[in-house]
């Protein structure tokens, strides 16, 4: 062997150590990528990619919330590559929202490993290559696959990528049967833009954030991009919403998502109304109590059951019927009969409260005791069946084809979140509960229906919508001089008060906004606001 010779395999050796010791090196030298302009070029890296990089090698589980379009997905498919390149039977395992996304990855590891020189090739030719994986002759690999409940199940998995986490459905469960796999020494790299809160990727994100957990949480704006300037943001901001920015480009988790409620309006009220209760009551200090009970005013409770497993709660609000506020909240796990008791008791406090309680399945445990008990201010329901209009609830109500508790059904379930939305989009219903404000940020919409996000709760949320929606239906019962309404918004009672000594207006006609109560004369104008 000639010196020229020595010296070039020398040479070789050492850059070899180089690219093997130093992933940073590796993608400076030679790492090529397809880009969608300019074509085949070296991945010249930004400081804040070769940051990404370091946090990589250091850390087994990284998590990173991201703007779109700073390479990161390439970044960690390079990533990738160094690993299967430079050692030894390791399996990366690409999961995506869909199979082909996953595919996308794999091409990238591909196209790099294509255009590395033979030398640094060396004995790793691929022994499979294909769409969906690449296999190297050290029976290193990496495969791709859709997100499914099952996938990674049969691997040993070196190293897990997750592209775009926060939008796979199911990833909770995904994560939950990969984690074994990788616990004898794998690692985790989960990437995506935001995707509202309460998904798997939010709650990671944020517990990461707080020092809890396996996680590095890397938080890439926008900004990090040098390329990024002058009237760039401006640009992009003129094209797109503020949700879409704030989902692409500003790493977001509230003003990203999909909520019922949009977030700058549950931003104002945790800035203005949000606050600790005076009062906290029954055991566990559950009942959450902002103002006592005026016995000027009439209130509504509004409850919805738990349906008995162990995932959900049972649920009350007292509102304040002319204010339209949360005056107390209670949220917790209770056997029916307790909380039928309970219920009782609350609404008897507040001044003989209109109690309106879901009747759907053990509902009517609880509407049950509430009879038993002889509390005489029950809502009711109208039996309707088909399309609902006013006049046919009023009808019904006014023949007394009623059932006891508040009926929701595929009908009546829209109109209650809809009319939740509206008052606290426009502002008209005061809240102070942090409980009610979590809930409300992790209702959302999916597949055209406004529900909890998978892993959370929306009782405070129904329970609400119930109350608000009866306080309106309500107004129109008392209008039409129903005897029920006036018991649900103005304390009358059943047997007691009525409409006689009515005061006269101005132009000599009766007013029909004002009306004897067990408390006296009150004047029901502010309904007509």
């Amino acid at each position: 062997m000639s010196t020229q010779q020595a010296n070039i395999k020398d040479i070789i050796k050492q850059e070899y150590i180089k690219c093997a010791m130093d992933p940073v090196y590796f993608f400076r030298k030679y790492a090529y990528i397809s880009h969608p302009i300019k074509g085949r070029i070296l991945f010249h890296l930004y400081p804040f990619q070769e940051d990404v990089l370091n946090d990589f090698r250091n850390n087994r589980f990284t998590i990173i919330n991201k703007s779109r379009q700073l390479g990161i997905s390439t970044l960690s498919a390079g990533f990738a590559l160094w690993i299967m390149m430079f050692n030894k039977d390791k399996t990366v395992l690409c999961i995506a929202t869909k199979q082909e996304t996953a595919k996308g990855m794999v091409e990238k590891v591909q196209f790099m490993y294509n255009n590395l020189p033979s030398w640094l090739k060396g004995n790793v030719k691929p022994l499979a290559d294909n769409k969906l994986s690449l296999r190297l002759a050290n029976n290193s690999q990496i495969i791709a696959t859709s997100a499914a409940s099952d996938a990674g199940r049969s691997y040993a998995v070196s190293l897990l990528l997750i592209d775009e986490a926060a939008f796979i459905e199911g990833i909770d469960k995904i994560y939950t049967s990969i984690k074994p796999t990788i616990a004898t020494g794998g690692g985790i790299i989960a990437l995506s833009s935001p995707n509202g809160v309460g998904n798997w990727f939010h709650r990671m994100y944020t517990e990461s954030e707080q020092g809890k957990g396996d996680f590095k949480a890397i938080k890439l704006r926008w900004d990090l991009h040098p390329d990024r300037v002058g009237d760039w943001e401006a640009t992009e901001r003129a094209n797109m919403s503020a949700r879409e920015f704030a989902q692409e480009y500003d790493c977001d988790f509230l003003g990203s998502g999909n909520s019922l409620v949009e977030p700058d309006t549950l931003t104002f009220y945790e800035q203005n109304f949000i606050q600790d209760p005076i009062e906290r009551r029954f055991m566990g200090g559950d009942f959450w109590i902002w103002k006592y009970s005026d016995y000027a005013k009439s209130y509504i409770v509004c409850a919805d059951v738990a349906r008995g497993d162990s995932s959900d709660f049972s649920a009350f609000h007292i509102i304040d019927v002319e204010s339209c506020e949360q005056v107390a909240e209670y949220k917790s796990q209770v056997d029916t009969r307790t909380f039928g008791n309970m219920l009782v008791s609350v609404a008897a406090e507040y001044n003989n409260a209109l109690l309106v309680v879901e009747n759907a399945n053990i509902g009517w445990d609880v509407i049950n005791t509430i009879i038993e008990k002889g509390y005489q201010n029950l809502h009711y329901s109208p039996k309707i069946h088909g399309d609902i209009s006013a006049d046919k609830w009023i009808s019904k109500m006014e023949a007394e084809q009623t059932v006891p508790g508040f009926t929701t059904s595929v009908k009546t379930r829209p109109l209650v979140i809809s009319k939740m939305e509206s008052y606290i989009r426009d502002k008209h219903f005061i809240f102070h509960s942090k409980r009610l404000l979590e809930e409300l940020r992790v209702f959302v919409w999916i597949n055209g229906k406004a529900q909890a996000q998978n892993g959370y709760n929306d009782d405070l949320v129904m329970a609400l919508g119930m109350g608000l929606f009866t306080r309106d239906t309500g107004v129109k019962y008392h209008m039409q001089g129903l005897d029920s309404a006036r018991a649900a918004l103005s304390g009358i009672s059943r047997t007691g008060g009525g409409v006689s000594d009515v005061p006269i207006m101005p132009n000599g006609t009766p007013n029909p906004y004002q009306m004897e109560t067990v408390y006296g004369v009150e004047d029901l104008t502010w309904m007509l606001s």
